[in-house]
């Protein structure tokens, strides 16, 4: 049977509210239905919009599962979605269905190390606390033995995932005097370890048990899903810190909150929750945890340079060609 043509202006729907330059550029270039509200579809409105395109433009906060996939019509052939994780997409099933799956790698690396840092320095110095002491009207003045934290000069920083974030975060952690450490499925080519001077840990629990701070960067997968449970939590030092800025399903959430309310942990910083929006009460109540609302990649360049991305996947199939960015299952 010969492949069926490709649409020289397809019909796309994106869900979510994207820049306003990204989606002028859409609109001049494809079939563009935008969304009216900056909020996530529902699993009605996501199999309504499916059966209705040819690209879907999703976000992280679509979750297109096995069902929605499978019950698509053929009409839809590309879902390229804006964003550089791609665990709320069946990516299996999506294969079986013959639908290209791309998403948007790289561009928003810079913008989420920058923040894996603040929140690096942020935790142990007690700068979030200190700020709001200072708003509070409850500060008396400096003194000696007030607001004292732990300098990060000195420290190792285990980074699990040590994929383009992570060695992003690897280059200015050691420009922090953090010596790098990090656990990978593979280990990375000698250059790039002497460029960052991490060295590679294969065995997990022993990076936990032997780093000061511990970062998660590494993407949500069937391996890496419930990766730090309640035991390898226990094996952290009393005075360790960590940073999620990855996916917080990589955690046990609950064991972690236990950890950091019986002080067996001295903190966390947190971008990513199990139930995003709604952020477990446990955490909020904490006062040794820093808490930002999934922001690592809210930058105006890094979301314009995504929507850029989205486009030229799509301009590429339309085009005929393989898009630079197909996300083939198994490789992530």
């Amino acid at each position: 049977m010969p492949k069926k043509a490709r649409p020289t202006r397809p019909r796309i729907i994106v869900t979510r509210r994207l820049p306003a330059m990204v989606e002028e550029r859409m609109r001049e270039l494809f079939d563009t239905v935008l969304s009216p509200a900056d909020e996530p579809m529902s699993h009605s409105d996501l199999a309504a919009a499916m059966a209705d395109c040819d690209v879907l433009v999703p976000t992280v906060t679509d979750q297109i599962g096995a069902e929605l996939i499978e019950n698509a019509p053929e009409r839809l052939r590309m879902i390229a979605s804006f964003g550089a994780g791609v665990d709320h997409i069946d990516l299996s099933a999506a294969r079986k269905k013959g639908i290209i799956v791309t998403n948007t790698p790289g561009v928003l690396t810079e913008d989420t190390a920058d923040m894996a840092m603040a929140l690096i320095l942020t935790v142990p110095r007690r700068f979030e606390e200190g700020e709001k002491l200072v708003r509070s009207g409850q500060w008396k003045g400096w003194s000696p033995s007030g607001m004292l934290g732990h300098r990060i000069g000195g420290k190792q920083l285990g980074i699990i995932g040590m994929g383009r974030i992570g060695q992003a975060i690897a280059r200015r952690a050691r420009a922090f005097g953090l010596s790098l450490a990090y656990h990978n499925r593979h280990r990375l080519h000698p250059a790039v370890e002497e460029e960052t001077g991490a060295v590679w840990y294969p065995d997990l629990d022993a990076l936990l048990a032997e780093s000061d701070i511990i970062s998660v960067n590494c993407p949500l997968n069937a391996e890496s899903r419930g990766m730090i449970d309640e035991r390898r939590i226990g094996l952290m030092k009393l005075s360790a810190y960590f940073i999620n800025t990855s996916r917080a399903e990589i955690c046990d959430e609950s064991a972690l909150i236990e950890a950091l309310r019986q002080e067996r942990i001295a903190g966390a910083g947190l971008d990513v929750y199990t139930h995003e929006p709604a952020v477990d009460a446990r955490l909020l109540a904490l006062s040794n945890v820093v808490l930002l609302p999934h922001m690592g990649s809210a930058t105006y360049e890094g979301r314009e340079a995504a929507g850029e991305k989205v486009i030229a996947n799509i301009r590429t199939w339309v085009d005929g060609h393989r898009p630079r960015d197909q996300v083939l299952e198994g490789l992530i």
